[in-house]
């Protein structure tokens, strides 16, 4: 196989029948300016042996959590990954899959679609889910798309307790549709402010949103939020962390009518960021509004179980400006590995995995507070997250803990000058006594301990 497979042959036959004659007239349109002049400014050429070396080198410079003790969290984390799961994802007919147009030679993937839609309703007590999404940022914007074409109402109500980057998203997919997206402030305590929330319900308002337990790690009144939400006939969106799901009420049983969840942290590496997994699950009445691909599950001539896609909303199955979303595809591989891990895990291994982080969060922050002088900012109960105020900067705190190959927590004052001098940090069920009594040592100052 030739790793330039475009000759000089091939270059003249495109031009051909395209009818230019040379790649300088196909590119005419383009003024000068913004064309490159001459070659480019590149290093020397180098060997394959030199180039494996070379990208050796740059693979070497950059760390993780294989190397550092990760404290940190604020919408990816260090969750354990069972052994199972890589080695199925990385069979080759789901990696080779792309999209499963041709349901007919894609029974196995849609098998596995359809499977993860089962779990994703029977962990968020819903009756309906999609084959997944970008991330959890873009599933909370696409459930209030989904909510205003439901309602047909045109008002949000946003708190600042959601995780910052998913209020960002949710306002630029609103920003050019007809909506007015209401921010609601929170309360001291670390949740929603109830009284700015009832100040701003009314019969414009299509949906509350919040996030149980929210981007502080506090948790929310889900249900009195739901409830809220209901009593002026606007729907309640909650975006939850699955992992938490495994000791929490379900969304289904306190009243959501809309479902979202980063989740990255079902049998997904952290990878630097990305890619995500975007959960999605809503109640039976408003399927037909749901966005993405859905997978459902009949039987053919001969009475054999059998797998098609079914009820798409989106614009490549319907005339477009029907379509209350754009989204096209879905996250097969990442919703695969959560199928697998949740499959592994099951309800009991959840709820221990829950259990486990629940348990050590608070431990530490304990430990904090007693040995390192940390204090608290928020009153409410948390599960694996905790934003305390550190003793010192939050900047030369993490650059101490890095120094002792330990990742510290988000410094919560880059993102709000009132939170200045605090950060957030997470404990899941990865660590163990033993670095989270060094972390603590760490962050007192005691050199001997750590």
């Amino acid at each position: 196989m030739r790793f330039l497979p475009g000759t000089e042959a091939d270059r003249r036959e495109v031009l051909h029948r395209i009818g230019a004659s040379s790649v300088e007239e196909l590119f005419a349109e383009v003024p000068p300016e913004g064309r490159v002049q001459g070659l480019l400014r590149l290093p020397p050429a180098l060997s394959e042996p030199e180039l494996l070396a070379h990208l050796g080198d740059l693979a070497a410079r950059t760390t993780g959590t294989a190397e550092y003790c990760c404290f940190l969290g604020a919408g990816v984390y260090d969750h354990y990954i069972p052994a199972v799961v890589p080695a199925l994802v990385g069979r080759t007919e789901f990696l080779t899959a792309y999209t499963p147009y041709q349901a007919e030679i894609s029974q196995g993937l849609l098998q596995s679609i359809y499977e993860y839609q089962t779990l994703v309703c029977q962990l968020t007590g819903m009756d309906a889910a999609n084959a997944s999404m970008y991330d959890g940022a873009t599933a909370l914007a696409e459930a209030a798309i989904m909510a205003g074409a439901a309602t047909r109402r045109n008002r949000f109500l946003l708190p600042r307790t959601i995780h910052p980057y998913f209020q960002h998203v949710v306002a630029t997919y609103l920003a050019p549709l007809p909506y007015e997206l209401v921010q609601i402030p929170q309360a001291s305590d670390g949740g929603v402010d109830r009284e700015a929330l009832e100040r701003e319900l009314d019969e414009r308002v299509a949906a509350v949103l919040f996030q149980h337990p929210n981007f502080y790690g506090c948790l929310e009144d889900a249900r009195e939020l739901c409830d809220a939400a209901h009593r002026v006939g606007a729907l309640a969106i909650a975006a939850v962390d699955p992992i938490s799901l495994g000791l929490l009420t379900p969304p289904g049983e306190y009243g959501a009518d809309i479902v979202v969840a980063e989740g990255q942290s079902l049998g997904n590496s952290l990878s630097f960021g990305g890619p995500l997994l975007g959960l999605m699950a809503c109640r039976s009445r408003l399927l037909r509004n749901l966005p993405g691909r859905l997978v459902g599950a009949t039987t053919d001539r001969d009475g054999r179980v059998s797998f098609c896609l079914t009820l798409q909303a989106r614009e490549q199955h319907i005339r477009r400006e029907k379509a209350s979303s754009n989204i096209c595809t879905n996250q097969a591989l990442n919703a695969l590995a959560a199928t697998v891990y949740l499959c592994t895990l099951g309800k009991q291994g959840l709820r221990r995995v829950a259990e486990l982080c629940l348990q050590k969060a608070h431990y530490a922050h304990s430990r904090l507070q007693a040995d390192a002088g940390f204090t608290p900012i928020f009153s409410r109960p948390f599960f694996k997250e905790f934003a305390l105020k550190a003793p010192e900067p939050v900047a030369s705190l993490n650059e101490r803990l890095r120094a002792a190959g330990i990742l510290g927590g988000l410094d919560l004052g880059r993102l709000s000058p009132e939170l200045e001098g605090a950060t957030l940090l997470c404990v899941t069920e990865r660590r163990t006594r033993e670095q989270i009594d060094t972390m603590v040592a760490v962050a007192a100052g005691d050199t001997e301990r750590s």
